[in-house]
């Protein structure tokens, strides 16, 4: 049986939205909701995974292609910068995620590194060589 979760999603977010508004317990769509609310937390986290990972390539293109660095960098670098602090201050929690966050956004940024710098991957370091302070730090660019 096809239900509206499946039919049309926008509609049923709004159904739900008004069932709980007006406590009606009996006729939320439980299952789907609490499926979908997981999967809320689970994006904010994938997000700040990703943005470390843009992050973290670009200061590595920075730092081991010295020769080639462009003002479109330090604009990825700031922007990056900018949407990790924001995503940081509407959702606190994820700063016990960033450490873990770190270390698989940067096995991301090498992956970025090495297709847009065509360096093989032995060039980088196994561990991030930037801690998450540097990493956030507006002024901060690898030598």
């Amino acid at each position: 049986m096809s239900t509206l979760y499946d039919q049309d999603f926008y509609a049923w977010t709004q159904e739900q939205a008004i069932l709980l508004q007006k406590h009606n317990w009996e006729q939320i769509d439980l299952a789907n909701l609490i499926e979908e609310i997981q999967t809320l937390g689970r994006q904010e986290r994938k997000e700040l995974r990703n943005r470390l990972g843009l992050l973290l390539g670009h200061l590595l293109k920075w730092q081991f292609q010295p020769q080639r660095r462009s003002n479109s960098w330090v604009a990825t670098i700031r922007e990056q910068r900018r949407r990790i602090i924001d995503l940081l201050e509407e959702s606190p929690s994820l700063q016990s995620y960033l450490e873990e966050a770190l270390q698989v956004g940067y096995a991301d940024g090498i992956d970025l590194a090495v297709q847009e710098t065509n360096l093989p991957y032995e060039t980088f370091p196994t561990f991030s060589p930037y801690t998450l302070d540097q990493a956030l730090d507006a002024e901060y660019l690898p030598d």
